[in-house]
């Protein structure tokens, strides 16, 4: 069964050897030496789940194949909150959303309490995240949002009415794979999102 009840795609050594371009018997040496999490089928085949992979990659710097990017991401993509704690704009982008992004279950949350219940509970595939949140560090919590592997390492784009450079610097340092300065240029949001999803 899939770590977290959610079908997921799962490779055999092999593939990831191919994936990795060595041969089968370097995959097997990585598993066998702990640097790869596998898990063993009844029949003594090793398999190894997408994320798994993809975090091993990661650690080792290696290039991530787009098909393997493409599965990793597609998880909880189907889902998308909105955080921030102006009412009348996280309504407003709600709405929108509802008519230019019909395939999205959307998710309000006003603050980072808020925001942390739904990401930890919903494991949404994108978060609209504003940086200016009362009681919490924008910067913190998409730094966090995005090396939390349990909630899936969703897409983030955030947005603020600080529009300097720096911080649009540090807020993509810390993880956000886009920044957008308020007021927000709903249709360039709507393009971004269909992009980059």
């Amino acid at each position: 069964m899939a770590k977290s009840g959610r079908k997921v795609r799962i490779f055999s050594a092999l593939e990831v050897a191919n994936i990795c371009g060595v041969v089968n018997q370097t995959a097997i040496n990585w598993i066998k030496n702990r640097h790869l999490k596998a898990f063993t089928t009844p029949g003594g085949q090793y398999r190894i789940y997408a994320e798994d992979l993809l975090d091993f990659l990661n650690s080792r710097g290696m290039r991530i194949p787009e098909e393997l990017f493409r599965i990793t991401r597609e998880e909880g993509r189907e889902k998308l909150l909105i955080v921030d704690d102006d009412v009348e704009l996280n309504n407003l982008l709600k709405e929108l959303f509802l008519r230019k992004l019909p395939q999205y279950d959307l998710f309000q949350a006003f603050d980072g309490f808020e925001a942390g219940k739904i990401l930890s509970e919903q494991k949404p595939g994108i978060v609209l995240l504003d940086i200016d949140l009362p009681g919490i560090d924008g910067f913190k919590l998409c730094n966090k949002i995005k090396n939390a592997d349990e909630i899936g390492k969703p897409l983030v784009i955030s947005i603020s009415g600080l529009d300097e450079a720096s911080t649009r610097e540090q807020i993509l340092q810390e993880g956000a794979d886009a920044f957008f300065p308020k007021p927000v240029d709903f249709d360039k949001l709507i393009e971004t999102i269909t992009t980059l999803a």
